[in-house]
């Protein structure tokens, strides 16, 4: 990664006094704000209006994954929080090295969070949609926590998008097969340009997946009249599967909420998993069972004008989350208790 893509790896590794690595940080110098899903063009468009370059910025994140996790990677140990704290010290240094506007963090764990704005950063707040799978027994037990009407509507869906002698393939581990990535590619191009443009993935990038990590993917695959028709991908966590990619070459109702959705709930529960993430955005996931969750960033700006006037509008972001959230969650299809 590098050169034309716009992420610039500066990652940083923490050595205690022998030398051996005691912390890493995954960085990035970006050159626009594309494959972060926290939006921050507002930030860039106020950085223009004042004649000041907002790029390199510097990015703490994971490329084109809306998923929350450690960046702080640091072992447990006496010394650990205070090697988290030197990180970010770090990062501050390495910011003014390549001479970014400003830092940012993304999809952070509560600790995390809490160690970078001891150094001064701002949170800002976004939602997304997860099932929690650990509720369940199976996928009837999750229907009969619904409310009749809408437990109703989601099985008609289910049939509807099924009922053109659609039939639905679970692929992980040794069953994929360098078939269905050329298929799956077909779909992911198809739906990615009609969406996104020019989808960023190669068809490399599939193989490259498929040889490396075969056992934590899960490719769900549609088929039709003796060809694949349709497909989601997804990777399984050490307890969480996170669906990321789908695309289709043939339109049937309902047929995305079936794969990205159902499947994913149905496939969660059969492995035992405490939960489904299936990307970012999406109101219309609440009605098949994800509520919302809370996602974090941090922001810290190197100009003191912009960090006080991101600080003010954040405190007003935040409580229009935590009002949305609560909004949300009385949209959500269970039962009353």
């Amino acid at each position: 990664m590098g050169g034309r893509t716009g992420w610039t790896p500066l990652h940083l590794l923490a050595r205690d006094e022998r030398g051996r690595a005691i912390g890493a940080l995954p960085a990035y110098a970006k050159s626009h704000s594309r494959g972060e899903y926290v939006f921050d063009h507002a930030f860039a468009e106020a950085y223009h209006r004042a004649g000041e370059r907002y790029y390199p910025k510097l990015q703490v994140s994971v490329p084109f994954t809306p998923a929350t996790g450690r960046r702080l990677l640091v072992p447990a140990g006496p010394e650990a929080e205070a090697i988290r704290a030197g990180l970010v010290v770090g990062l501050e240094g390495l910011r003014q090295r390549i001479d970014a506007s400003s830092l940012h963090a993304t999809f952070l764990t509560l600790r995390d969070r809490d160690t970078f704005l001891g150094q001064g950063f701002l949170e800002r707040n976004d939602q997304q949609f997860h099932f929690e799978a650990a509720a369940y027994r199976d996928f009837q037990d999750f229907l009969e926590n619904l409310a009749s009407r809408r437990r109703k509507v989601l099985k008609r869906e289910r049939r509807d998008a099924l009922a053109s002698g659609i039939a639905v393939e679970w692929l992980t581990g040794s069953d994929l097969r360098e078939a269905h990535w050329d298929s799956f590619f077909e779909f992911y191009t198809e739906t990615g340009s009609r969406k996104w443009g020019t989808p960023y993935l190669t068809r490399a990038f599939f193989s490259e997946i498929g040889r490396a990590m075969p056992e934590k993917i899960l490719l769900i695959m549609a088929k039709r009249a003796g060809r694949y028709i349709a497909g989601a991908l997804n990777f399984i966590g050490g307890n969480t599967l996170y669906g990321r990619n789908w695309g289709a070459i043939e339109h049937h109702p309902f047929l995305h909420f079936e794969l990205c959705y159902y499947q994913a709930i149905d496939f969660a529960l059969s492995r035992g998993l405490a939960r489904v993430e299936a990307g970012a955005q999406g109101e219309h996931k609440l009605a098949r069972g994800y509520r919302p969750v809370k996602t974090i960033s941090v922001h810290r700006f190197a100009d003191p004008r912009f960090q006080r006037a991101v600080a003010d509008y954040l405190i007003r972001e935040r409580a229009h989350v935590d009002a949305m959230q609560e909004e949300l969650e009385t949209l959500t299809p269970f039962r009353n208790p």
